[in-house]
């Protein structure tokens, strides 16, 4: 029973700091806008993907990921996301120096598993187009005054 324990312990023990495992190689990304019912397209997934805000999309952490929000009447927005390594993951990928090793790290950093997307949740304020101006009449010549 106690060499059964300690097998078990001895192989689960290389994955406990792996950000792999404690963090998972996806993440969800939020996307809202205001006004709200925008088209949301996101590149850099497996699939290209497209939403109505407020949503959510879900994507691997080492994806490069930009989203474009667009609506009738607004400007649209591109948002490209950067990915950043927080507490969580760098505790996860630190995780490894002690017990998995470089077979852990490995796996890390060729799933980003230790890698956040920035800014998540994303949030857009669209901006109105501006109407097209007007020709304003001009004001007729005055006849220049007589010169003495």
């Amino acid at each position: 029973m106690t060499i059964r324990l300690l097998l078990a312990v001895a192989i689960a023990a290389p994955c406990l700091g792996c950000a792999s495992v404690t963090r998972g190689t996806t993440e969800n990304i939020s996307i809202s806008s205001t006004p709200a019912g925008a088209t949301a397209e996101i590149t850099g997934l497996d699939i290209p993907t497209a939403c109505v805000t407020p949503c959510v999309v879900q994507a691997k952490r080492n994806a490069d990921i930009t989203v474009t929000v667009s609506k009738e009447g607004y400007e649209s927005q591109i948002i490209p996301l950067t990915k950043e390594i927080p507490g969580a993951g760098a505790a996860g990928f630190a995780g490894n120096v002690l017990l998995g090793g470089l077979v852990g790290m490995g796996v890390d950093a060729a799933t980003g598993a230790a890698m956040d997307h920035k800014p998540n949740p994303v949030i857009v304020t669209l901006q109105p187009v501006a109407p097209p101006r007007a020709a304003r009449p001009r004001p007729a010549k005055r006849p220049a005054p007589p010169q003495s």
